[in-house]
C-alpha cells in the first residue's frame, strides 16, 4: 500500500462511527466503527449472516442506520437512498448482478448517465462505452447482448457503470464467487488501478487467500459486531478466521471413510451412456460422456468453469434431456427432461446459480424451504397447503443449517447468498437418498460453512449416497473425492482413483492435454 497516499492528518473519505442496525428479532449491525481510505483496498470479512453485506447496504443508502453516523471527508451524512449516495460518489456492485440481459453493453451503461438524451444513435453510446473501458482498463465488448456475455464481462459493465457515475469509493459484494481465475486475476488489476489513482475500494468476501493477495487492509465482523481492523501485512489467515469465527477451524486435506470405498462391481445409483448434448443454437456442449455413480461414493468433476459442466448436472437431475445417449437411474432407463421424477428417484440438486435454480427470490424462506416437499404431509396433501407445517418446517430446516432466521416469512432475497447456499444443501440432502449433485457448493460460504459443507457431503457418502462434487477448487476435489473425473470442453478427458491422481497430470487433462501418466477408465 501506498504510504504516500495517507497524507498526515488526512481524513477518511468515509468514517463509519457507532453504526447500528436492527431487524425484527436479527441484531445485524451493532455499534460498527471503520474508516476507508482513499488510495487502499479494505476487505471486510466475516461469516454469512455477520453483517457485511447489511453495513455496506447502510453505507450506499439501501438502509437507514438505527444509531451511529457517518462522516464522509469530514462532514456528517444521511443518505435518503442510493442515488443519494451515487451522487456523493459510493457506488456498489452487488453479488447479483443488475443489468437487464436483453440490453447491450453501451445500453446498459448508457441507463447510468443522467446526460443521457432520450434518444442517441447506438453508435454514440458504444464509443463512450469503448472509452470508459480504456479509461478504467476493463475490456468489454460494447455492442455484445448481456446474455451473451460470461459472469466476468458482467461484472466488468456492473463496475463500469458505476465507475461512470463519478465513483469515489467502490464496494463490491463476494466479487469473485462465480469468476474463473483468469477472471479474477483481471479484476484484480482493475481495481488496483482504480486504487493508485486515489479511489477507494471495499471488498466483502470470505475467501482469504485473495484478500492476502489483494487486500491493504481488513476488518472482520463477527455476529455484527467489528472484531478488528488490520494491516494486512501484520496478520495471518489463521488469525483471520479465528476472528471470523471465533475458534480456529481447519479444513482437513481428507475425510476418512465410515466404511470402504465402493468397488468397480458396487451397485450403480446412476449410470451415463455416452451422453451428448447440444444447446439452441445447436453447438454440442457435452460429448459421448460415459460415467458410472457408485452408491456411497464422491465422484469429482474437475475442469475449469464452462466446459460443460452445467450441461452434465442438468443431465443428472433431468433438467436437461440428452440429444443423444441415456441415463440409467436405478438400473432403469431414465426420463428425458423431468426433474420431478428425478427428484422423485432420490436425486437432490445444489446448482450452481441459487438464486436462478434453486430458489423462488420473490417467495419467502417458508415457501422456498418446502419446494421439494409441498405436496408431503404434514406441509401438503389432499390439495392442502399448510402454511403453519411448512413455517415450521423452515424454522427446523434453518437450525439443521445452521441459518438465523429473522422470521420465516422473510423473503429469502434478504438472507446473504451463504446462507441461501446453507438453506439450499440441507433443503436437498434430505431428498438425496440416492444421488446428490453438488455444483460449487463452497461458492459464498465462509470457512466455517465450507467446513460443515464438506462433513455433510462425506456424512451423504457414508449413508450410501452417490455424491457427485463439481469444483475448480482441486483442494476440495482432492479432499473429498474418491475418483475425480476431468472435464475438458464438454469431453471426458479421464477418469481416475484418488489415490492414483496427480495434480499435475490432472491440470493437464483440465487443459485438454493428454496425460503423461496411465489413467484408468
Amino acid at each position: 500500500m501506498p504510504e504516500t497516499m495517507f497524507a498526515p492528518g488526512e481524513p477518511p473519505f468515509l468514517k463509519l462511527s457507532g453504526i447500528g442496525k436492527v431487524f425484527p428479532g436479527v441484531i445485524a449491525n451493532e455499534d460498527v466503527s471503520i474508516d476507508f481510505r482513499r488510495g487502499e483496498i479494505h476487505a471486510l470479512l466475516g461469516e454469512n449472516g455477520a453483517g457485511k453485506s447489511t453495513l455496506m447496504n447502510v453505507v450506499t443508502g439501501l438502509y437507514q442506520p438505527d444509531s451511529g453516523e457517518m462522516i464522509l471527508d469530514g462532514y456528517g451524512v444521511e443518505f435518503a437512498g442510493p442515488p443519494a449516495a451515487i451522487a456523493a460518489g459510493i457506488g456498489m456492485v452487488h453479488q447479483h448482478f443488475k443489468l437487464v440481459p436483453r440490453f447491450t453493453v453501451a445500453e446498459n451503461l448508457a441507463l447510468g448517465w443522467n446526460e443521457t438524451p432520450g434518444w442517441v444513435a447506438p453508435g454514440a453510446i458504444e464509443a463512450k462505452a469503448r472509452a470508459l473501458s480504456e479509461r478504467f482498463g476493463l475490456a468489454i465488448r460494447a455492442d455484445a447482448r448481456i446474455d451473451s456475455l460470461s459472469a466476468g464481462e458482467q461484472q466488468r459493465v456492473e463496475i463500469l457503470r458505476v465507475l461512470s457515475r463519478g465513483a469515489k469509493m467502490l464496494i463490491l459484494d463476494e466479487p469473485t464467487a462465480v469468476l474463473s481465475p483468469v477472471e479474477v486475476a483481471s479484476l484484480f488489476d482493475a481495481l488496483r488501478r482504480f486504487r493508485d489513482g486515489g479511489g477507494a475500494v471495499v471488498i466483502i468476501t470470505h475467501k482469504l487467500d485473495e484478500v492476502m493477495a489483494v487486500a491493504d487492509r481488513c476488518s472482520v465482523l463477527r455476529a455484527g459486531r467489528l472484531v478488528g481492523t488490520h494491516r494486512i501485512t501484520d496478520v495471518t489467515p489463521a488469525l483471520l478466521v479465528g476472528e471470523m469465527i471465533g475458534r480456529p477451524v481447519d479444513l482437513p486435506a481428507s475425510y476418512p471413510r465410515a466404511r470402504p470405498a465402493p468397488g468397480p462391481d458396487a451397485p450403480a445409483a446412476m449410470v451415463l451412456e455416452a451422453v451428448s448434448v447440444r444447446d439452441e443454437a445447436g453447438v454440442t456442449r457435452l460429448d459421448a460422456v460415459s460415467l458410472v455413480l457408485r452408491a456411497g461414493e464422491v465422484l469429482g468433476i474437475a475442469g475449469v468453469t464452462g466446459n460443460g459442466q452445467p450441461e452434465l448436472a442438468g443431465v443428472m437431475t433431468g433438467l436437461v434431456a440428452p440429444f443423444s445417449g441415456r441415463v440409467l437411474l436405478g438400473g432403469a432407463p431414465a426420463p428425458g427432461a423431468d426433474p420431478g421424477a428425478f427428484a422423485a428417484a432420490g436425486v437432490g440438486h445444489v446448482p450452481e446459480d441459487r438464486l436462478r435454480s434453486a430458489l423462488a427470490p420473490s417467495l419467502g424462506v417458508a415457501e422456498n424451504a418446502v419446494l421439494r416437499e409441498y405436496r408431503v404431509k404434514p406441509v401438503g396433501g389432499r390439495l392442502a397447503y399448510n402454511a403453519g407445517a411448512a413455517r415450521r418446517f423452515a424454522e427446523a430446516l434453518a437450525v439443521a443449517a445452521n441459518v438465523r432466521l429473522a422470521s420465516p416469512t422473510a423473503p429469502i432475497r434478504g438472507l446473504s447468498g451463504g446462507n441461501q447456499q446453507r438453506l439450499v444443501l440441507a433443503r436437498e440432502g434430505r431428498i438425496a437418498t440416492s444421488v446428490l449433485v453438488a455444483s460449487y457448493p463452497a461458492r459464498g460460504l465462509d470457512i466455517g460453512a465450507i467446513a460443515a459443507m464438506r462433513e455433510r457431503l462425506a456424512a451423504a457418502r457414508d449413508g450410501g449416497v452417490a455424491v457427485v462434487l463439481v469444483s475448480e477448487d482441486l483442494d476440495e476435489i482432492l479432499a473429498l473425492s474418491d475418483r475425480i473425473a476431468v472435464l475438458t470442453a464438454g469431453r471426458l478427458m479421464g477418469v481416475m482413483e484418488r489415490a492414483e491422481a496427480r495434480r499435475d497430470v490432472i491440470g493437464r487433462l483440465m487443459s485438454g492435454r493428454a496425460a503423461d501418466a496411465e489413467i484408468a477408465a
